[in-house]
């Protein structure tokens, strides 16, 4: 069983930056192609960003140029660096893994969820 835990959320000013980390458990991290996706209230859960095993990174249009996925496989980490945040970034941000395939933009995609983490940009 692999375990995702989200961290780094918080509240920020619109242009202003966080970064969220996602750390999970397993012998074969380097392994798992990793996604982050977010929720805002009564909306669906869309994704943002993804990094595979090879490092080939991914994003939707709506946070490209402003957001950088990346990974540290010695502390089993992935990183969500969002810059010039705007309120519509607001939601909860899930990080999720993916065992023994490639990275994908559906949730269907992933083996296993984070419990979150809230990020709210005021305007």
């Amino acid at each position: 069983q692999v375990q995702v835990v989200e961290s780094g959320g918080g509240l920020v000013q619109a242009g202003g930056s966080l970064r969220l980390s996602c750390a999970a458990s397993g012998r074969t991290f380097s392994n798992y192609a990793m996604g982050w996706f977010r929720q805002a209230t009564g909306k669906e859960r869309e994704f943002v960003a993804s990094v595979d095993w090879s490092d080939y990174t991914y994003y939707a249009d709506s946070v490209k140029g402003r957001f950088t996925i990346s990974r540290d496989n010695a502390k089993n980490t992935v990183y969500l660096q969002m810059n010039s945040l705007k309120a519509d970034d607001t939601a909860v941000y899930y990080c999720a893994a993916r065992i023994g395939g490639a990275a994908g933009v559906g949730g269907a995609d992933y083996n296993y969820w984070g419990q979150g983490t809230q990020v709210t940009v005021s305007s």
